[in-house]
């Protein structure tokens, strides 16, 4: 933007008041001057008040005689023609009555009527203008592509953690801005453009802007939805817009967020199908077409590139595809020390035990991690932020809120405390298990207690009896109510339906079970009532759902040999939980380690899940 120019929202506000100005001095003008129109009343009747003497004041304007009667009223009449010039004898009439005669002149058009005549025309003009231009997408629009100058671009690669392979693609485009004739020398040529894909809250955007940060180029940024318009050609049109300001520098890099947002794929009849498809045109032209420019690097950011259309995606425009996905423990490790860097820690702050309890988080997940910390310490009135801090934090963000004005009976607190002593014992004893972290019988979100636990390391790939365990664990908190109290409650809903979902995936999906490897399709995430339209047989499908129901009661059955012999465990666990509430890891072990009868721990496991059926 230059200097002494007004920006342009501002420049089309101004505008916008200049108009309604306008307005109103033309209506000022046109009726200033307007008055109620006079009644018109027969000659006769004027001559018959002025003999009566109830006329006043008379204004003779041509044949038009205007006059005002004693009671205030005012009438205009018009004489017959030649009658007041042909007859002497009226004018003296009206001297000698002692009526005001006046002689009016023909009325001039003023200046003021021409100028609001001319004003008008001009407003209605201007107006039909800027809609021609609106309907042809000519018209400025109020947003502005951003762009930020390279002195003003603070982020480099320093700031981007937890996406090394990511930085490492990117790093060679940096390196061609800063060196252009290194590579030109050899012929070689830049990447058009690098598609960023990847869940929200990764990173993209920062990555792009470490990019521009470390190359020392301006950074145009955009949002894929600011192309998209109802009126035709405003999209393409933007992005031409955009593409120039791109080419007033030697060399740049534009950002265009959420790219999916106008690079769908072609095709549909409707209107708005044909704008975004001429957008999408228009893009596919400023990428790689007769106006292109080596000066000039597009990095978009996707988290839905299969909706993607396919010449988007051909080399020559969006050359390199970077997959930038949630960051692996050391990834988290260093994500949580670069957030942490302007927050005053205890010295005894673990960041890689918070960063193992946090596997699928993504980069943005661990700042509000770290933000909803450094909250809770300046509620506790603590200049620092300690391991507490960033524990609650991490179980308010994986977990929900404490629900604190929820009051639970003493009976639903000890079937809570029972339920979730039942999910701790069997995890706790099944080697395939991740170990646990932390019971709880706070309500949290929508449940009433929560039984945590931590996998060691990111898991990329789970075993059968890793998912047989999961399923055991979810049957543990129903199976201590059946045992211990000797009842059922609507606790175990969540339970159930999760552990019905894992063993039809097993079944349906993984191909672990008798069945085999095939896959049984699902068109709406659930069986259809006609099989066939599901895509299997009704035998297929009757063996699919004995398959799954095999699964959950072999599950349901390991956990209930486990809570039947470690009964002590879980009453003994049941009953800290109703003293505390909370029972953390260490204790866990304690508890465990005083009463979990050894040799008495998980069945051996079954090739068959019908085993499970036939031994009850």
């Amino acid at each position: 933007m230059s200097r002494g120019r007004l920006p342009r929202t501002r420049r089309v506000w101004f505008a916008i008041g200049a108009v309604a100005i306008t307005l109103s001095i033309t209506a000022f003008a046109l009726l200033r001057d307007a008055s109620p129109e006079a009644t018109l009343v027969p000659f006769s009747e004027f001559l018959g008040d002025l003999q009566a003497d109830r006329v006043t004041s008379v204004v003779v304007d041509g044949d038009a005689v205007g006059f005002e009667r004693t009671d205030g009223t005012r009438v205009t009449t018009v004489a017959p023609q030649g009658y007041i010039a042909l007859n002497p004898t009226f004018v003296a009439g009206l001297v000698e009555r002692g009526v005001r005669l006046d002689v009016s002149r023909a009325e001039q058009a003023s200046g003021d009527h021409y100028t609001a005549l001319i004003l008008g025309v001009l407003l209605f003009g201007a107006l039909g203008l800027m809609m021609f231009r609106l309907m042809t997408g000519r018209v400025p629009t109020l947003e502005k592509a951003r762009t930020i100058d390279p002195q003003d671009v603070t982020v480099t690669f320093n700031d981007v953690a937890g996406v090394d392979e990511a930085k490492d693609e990117v790093r060679e485009i940096v390196d061609f801005l800063k060196e252009p004739a290194r590579f030109a020398s050899i012929g070689g040529r830049i990447p058009r453009g690098i598609l960023l894909i990847g869940p929200p809250g990764t990173g993209k955007t920062l990555l792009a802007r470490a990019m521009a940060g470390e190359a020392g180029v301006p950074f145009i940024s955009a949002s894929g939805s600011e192309f998209v318009e109802m009126y035709a050609g405003v999209g393409a049109a933007r992005i031409r817009r955009l593409f120039r300001e791109a080419r007033r520098h030697k060399s740049c890099i534009i950002f265009i967020d959420e790219l999916d947002a106008v690079g769908r794929n072609r095709g549909g009849n409707s209107l708005s199908h044909e704008e975004r498809e001429q957008t999408l045109n228009q893009l596919l032209v400023e990428m790689d077409g007769f106006s292109r420019s080596d000066s000039i690097v597009v990095v978009a950011a996707t988290n839905r590139a299969d909706i993607l259309d396919a010449a988007l995606l051909r080399p020559g425009r969006f050359d390199r595809q970077v997959t930038v996905g949630n960051p692996d423990l050391k990834g988290r490790e260093q994500i949580l020390r670069v957030h942490t860097r302007s927050i005053a820690m205890e010295a005894d702050v673990d960041l890689r035990s918070i960063a193992r309890g946090t596997p699928g988080f993504s980069g943005a997940d661990l700042a509000n991690l770290v933000n909803e910390a450094a909250l809770s310490a300046a509620r506790a009135g603590r200049t620092t932020v300690c391991n507490a801090d960033l524990d609650g934090a991490r179980d308010k963000v994986l977990m929900g809120v404490e629900r604190k004005s929820v009051v639970m009976s003493e009976h639903e607190r000890v079937t809570c405390a029972y339920h979730e002593a039942g999910h701790a014992v069997v995890a706790a004893l099944l080697p395939e298990a991740d170990p646990l972290h932390k019971v709880t019988i706070i309500p949290r979100g929508r449940a009433l207690g929560v039984t945590m636990q931590l996998p060691e390391a990111d898991r990329h790939t789970h075993s059968k009896p890793f998912i047989e365990a999961q399923i055991a664990i979810l049957m543990g908190g129903r199976v201590a109510e059946e045992l211990c109290l000797r009842q059922m409650t609507s606790g175990a809903s969540n339970d159930i339906e999760r552990a019905t979902e894992l063993a039809r995936k097993m079944v349906c999906e993984l191909g672990m079970s008798p069945l085999g490897p095939v896959h049984f399709r699902r068109p709406s995430g659930a069986f259809d009532a006609d099989s066939r339209a599901a895509g299997f047989s009704e035998e297929a499908a009757r063996r699919v759902d004995n398959e799954i129901s095999a699964l959950v009661m072999r599950g349901y059955e390991t956990a209930r040999q486990i809570v039947e012999r470690q009964r002590t465990a879980v009453r003994a666990l049941a009953l800290e939980l109703l003293e505390v509430e909370s029972v953390d890891a260490d204790r866990l072990k304690q508890i465990l380690a005083q009463h979990v009868v050894p040799g008495l721990a998980a069945p051996p496991a079954s090739d068959d899940p019908g085993d499970s059926l036939r031994s009850r």
